[in-house]
């Protein structure tokens, strides 16, 4: 058995004991200048962050974005273009459950992905479903409010949940997939995602498009019957976290391909609907799959809390040859969710590691703040323009 290190204080000073407190005598009153036990149980207390407010409960892991396909005539995106390779994080979630909640309750999941890429890193925030509920942004606290509980009792309440979709006809179309088999997915390795939102992509040439990303997975889609998700509710609350776990370490890595549908930029103002409209879906007859490549999960996380629980998505993370469109909702979570993050894990949460662009170095003029340990040398100037570089 190797030697046990010697526990230290946060700030390395080795302490004389991590069972017993220090006392008057033997029996005596503890002494509050104990510092390792002060300092141990402040940690104890300040050791967990606020929840996301829906999507709190998660699992995900890390993996290799490979381009396979030429799209450069839609994008000029280092990501997207033929072999390139990146390093990705993926997040799969439900959306109403709080953090014990039972992974295999009727429910959307969440489907975040990270491309970690020599451009910065893009990510798409999306779902297990190509639609969602409402389209305007201003409908959407309103809407977790009504899946998640009650305000007198702290109960769940399937009324409550179906009189904001009575009184939303919009959502009928997203109500239809969560009420199907896509709403109790068998594994999340076993279901497709997709980006719902339309983003948009420019070429070389300076052309715009509309795409929507689809994730097709390689495994196949597999559901759940209500009778097995309810069983497994009761025995294995963490079922989804733990097949994907253990898949990894096991070696049987899941992988997806990545598909778009691209519409032409003038297309949108003339199309039969609004294609911005986060309720619909892009007729494949009009718009079919395009393949891009193929993302393999391959690592998974060395430190839950670090990499997973601290991970912070933003639909606003594009990259040169990406970006967003006029859809309501994208543009209102392009503000909601980085100023989720900074509530949730603080003013410089795109300084922890997991945040970090890794293919390439941040460079910006945004120093200071609450917890920053990431900082330029001493000689480097904190404003632009300036005349030294």
């Amino acid at each position: 058995m190797s030697q046990q290190k010697l526990t230290t204080t946060q700030t390395g000073t080795p302490i004389a004991s991590d069972e017993h407190s220090l006392t008057v005598g033997a029996d005596g009153v503890t002494v509050l200048h104990d510092r390792y036990l002060v300092e141990k149980l402040a940690a104890f207390n300040r050791e967990r962050v606020p929840e996301r407010n829906p999507h709190a409960k998660g699992g995900g892991a890390f993996g290799e974005f490979v381009v396979t396909e030429d799209v450069s005539q839609y994008t000029r995106a280092a990501v997207f273009q033929k072999g390139a390779k990146s390093e990705t994080l993926i997040r799969f979630s439900p959306v109403a459950g709080e953090q014990g909640s039972p992974d295999t309750w009727r429910d959307v999941r969440g489907f975040s992905l990270r491309f970690y890429t020599t451009e910065g890193n893009l990510d798409i925030v999306g779902n297990n479903t190509p639609t969602f509920f409402i389209r305007d942004g201003i409908k959407f606290p309103d809407f977790i409010h009504s899946q998640k509980r009650l305000g007198d009792s702290g109960l769940r309440d399937a009324d409550m949940q179906w009189d904001f979709w009575t009184l939303s006809p919009e959502s009928a179309h997203q109500v239809t997939y969560l009420m199907g088999p896509r709403g109790l997915p068998a594994t999340w390795r076993h279901l497709n995602g997709y980006s719902s939102h339309t983003y948009s992509w420019v070429n070389e040439a300076g052309e715009l498009f509309w795409v929507q990303y689809h994730f097709m997975s390689k495994q196949g889609v597999k559901n759940m019957s209500p009778e097995e998700a309810e069983a497994l509710a009761g025995s294995d609350a963490d079922y989804h976290r733990r097949d994907l776990f253990d898949s990894i370490a096991a070696g049987d890595h899941p992988s997806w391909d990545v598909y778009v549908q691209v519409m032409p930029y003038e297309d949108a103002k003339t199309y039969r609907f609004n294609p911005f409209d986060l309720t619909k879906t892009w007729p494949k007859a009009d718009y079919p799959r395009i393949k891009v490549g193929t993302f393999t999960l391959n690592r998974n996380p060395v430190n839950f809390f670090a990499e997973i629980e601290q991970a912070a998505f933003s639909p606003g993370n594009q990259v040169p040859g990406t970006g967003i469109s006029p859809d309501k909702m994208l543009m209102a979570r392009v503000f909601s969710y980085p100023d989720a993050q900074r509530y949730r894990i603080g003013a410089n949460y795109n300084q922890l590691p997991v945040n970090q662009p890794r293919a390439t170095e941040a460079n910006h003029y945004m120093p200071q703040g609450n917890m920053q340990y990431h900082f330029p040398p001493a000689s480097q100037r904190v404003y632009h323009p300036n005349s030294y570089g």
